[in-house]
């Protein structure tokens, strides 16, 4: 159990499940909730840890460790992406799938969240092995996912390649095709117009809205944003063709800084397929560094932990819209929300992709599918809608954005768990 106190974010040592069990029972607190909802939700209800044997090119066997969490399934089946990255751990795995399960709720979608990982580095495996570690771990997971129990989609460092292979797996495995057991597919085999950019479009979305909040029109802001890759890249492309200005982006490697502004196209034609372009130059600052240049908006879009109590202070951005899992840390949120800079979530910037998974999963049953702007537009009400309820929520209430995030995302999953008699 987690025990809850005044100083309880004064550590930056919080891992990101204990840091997520806090919101949410905060969030339960201010809902009026008793403590036995915080005990039902403060983890997954089924969490499983599987290890992978796979055939390496060199003809050796490794053993590679997998996870697969779902939350609750309160509401309905469980869904959510699978990351492989050599950092994924069983607890952020499992903080993950309740941050989807936030996600369904403030969208108000009839599903709860699920999340995988693989402990691998994608960047040093050949495609080979790549496909084989993505069957083997369909193969070791298939008893407990499916497309009305629990939906897998790409996340971390996957993709519609990988979400092919692992479907084929399945199809073969249960001798049936079906199309609707995962999402983020390719096109020929079932997939979503509109899902790679779908990230992406539901964060530059939260931008406009935070930004008309704060009245700074999106033609000529000034923006950062911290990392290049499928959501970086994309949300800097947006922003820039709606004419924000660009002053800096970064990759794993470093960061580029120009206060007039970046060629974002010539750079995203020049980025390789990890989303690295930074290696190309000469005057490359820091991640840490750009973080805190002058900006109207920064859209941290890397990895966890980025702004803490060390540089919160020195944040120099109007609007934080928060494109990354866990970017910012509880301490630093409050820091932030002190300085009167307005912090767009991870849970509510971060939606895009669940909407378009949640329609790619609804196209799949039907057999009915959509055009491009028609699943745009249907992401754009949601987004604004679930914006617009939670801004709302925290003027009211008189709380910040995460917390508000929070208690719209959770209180559909507590509601469904009290008329199930589970409390």
């Amino acid at each position: 159990m987690v025990t809850i106190d005044e100083d309880r974010a004064a550590s930056e040592d919080l891992n990101l499940l204990t840091s997520t069990k806090i919101v949410i029972h905060d969030a339960l607190k201010k809902l009026g909730y008793h403590q036995d909802m915080f005990h039902l939700l403060e983890e997954p209800l089924k969490s499983v840890t599987v290890r992978i044997p796979v055939r390496m090119d060199d003809g050796s066997t490794k053993i590679f460790k997998g996870f697969r969490a779902q939350h609750s399934d309160a509401v309905g089946p469980t869904m959510g992406g699978i990351r492989f990255h050599p950092k994924v751990t069983e607890d952020e795995v499992k903080a993950l799938s309740m941050w989807m399960s936030m996600k369904f709720g403030i969208c108000d979608l009839p599903f709860g969240g699920g999340k995988g990982g693989i402990i691998c580095n994608p960047r040093t495996m050949s495609f080979g092995e790549l496909e084989r570690l993505s069957r083997g771990y369909v193969r070791a997971i298939s008893q407990v996912i499916g497309p009305a129990k629990d939906i897998p989609s790409p996340e971390l460092y996957t993709n519609s390649q990988i979400m092919a292979w692992m479907l084929d797996e399945y199809s073969r495995l249960r001798k049936s095709d079906t199309p609707c057991f995962i999402t983020g597919k390719p096109l020929v085999l079932g997939g979503s117009a509109g899902w790679e950019e779908a990230g992406a479009m539901g964060i530059t979305i939260c931008v406009e809205e935070a930004a008309k909040r704060r009245e700074i029109p999106i033609k000529g802001a000034r923006v950062i944003v911290q990392g290049f890759g499928n959501a970086g890249g994309f949300v800097s492309k947006f922003l820039h063709d709606a004419g924000a200005i660009i002053i800096g982006i970064s990759d794993v490697y470093g960061a580029l800084y120009n206060p007039d502004g970046l060629p974002i196209d010539y750079l995203l034609d020049r980025r390789d397929s990890f989303g690295t372009i930074t290696a190309l130059f000469d005057n490359v600052m820091s991640n840490e560094e750009l973080l805190t240049k002058e900006c109207d908006i920064l859209v941290p879009a890397a990895v966890a932990n980025q702004i803490t109590a060390e540089n919160a202070y020195n944040i120099k951005a109007k609007i934080v819209v928060e494109a990354a899992s866990g970017p910012t840390t509880l301490e630093a949120t409050n820091i932030l929300v002190d300085r009167d800079i307005l912090l767009v979530p991870d849970v509510l910037a971060g939606a895009g992709s669940v909407i378009v998974s949640y329609l790619e999963w609804m196209q799949n049953n039907q057999g009915l599918y959509w055009e491009e702007e028609e699943i745009e537009e249907k992401l754009r009400v949601t987004i604004v809608q679930s914006f617009d309820r939670i801004y709302e929520l925290a003027q009211n209430r008189n709380v910040n954005m995460r917390l508000a995030s929070y208690m719209v995302g959770i209180r559909k999953l507590a509601e469904a768990s009290l008329y199930r008699g589970w409390i």
